[in-house]
């Protein structure tokens, strides 16, 4: 008696990690993207200090710019977890397909693995953006408080 995952239904079945493993490939460029913008932005903050010295304003960014790049490399690397779960578990399928069922949940325990990395690593990148947009408002807030003064 054949597999109740024929062929095809192996394929298929293999599919729906794949989509997972696009929207991943997806978020990972989102968030290599926004470590690149925050490596920048420590640069020029440390650029700045080599002409005007420290002061409590640019110790607070490059504090803040820290929290950010340990955020955005956190989020990268569950996203790489993540992905490695999703190829993890079409190949899980494709050997329980192969050997007869002899794998049981394993493609389930790794595709909810990978899945759970996909939540950790979105919940740091929001709170990455918190941070940026905090960032960003202490930053206005700085540069409106230099205008007005005389």
């Amino acid at each position: 008696m054949p597999h109740p995952l024929a062929h095809p239904g192996v394929i298929s079945a293999m599919l729906a990690p794949a989509l997972l493993m696009a929207a991943t490939g997806s978020l990972l460029i989102s968030a290599n993207a926004r470590l690149a913008r925050v490596v920048d932005r420590l640069r020029a903050l440390l650029a700045i200090e080599g002409t005007t010295g420290w002061d409590a304003a640019r110790e607070r960014a490059l504090a803040e710019h820290r929290r950010r790049a340990a955020l955005v490399l956190r989020a990268c690397r569950l996203l790489y977890l993540a992905l490695g779960c999703f190829v993890g578990t079409s190949l899980a399928l494709a050997a329980d397909a192969l050997f007869a069922g002899r794998f049981g949940i394993l493609a389930t325990a790794v595709a909810l693995l990978g899945t759970l990395c996909l939540l950790l690593a979105s919940a740091a990148m929001g709170l990455e953006v918190s941070l940026a947009v905090r960032s960003l408002d202490a930053e206005l807030d700085e540069a409106e408080a230099r205008r007005r003064a005389p």
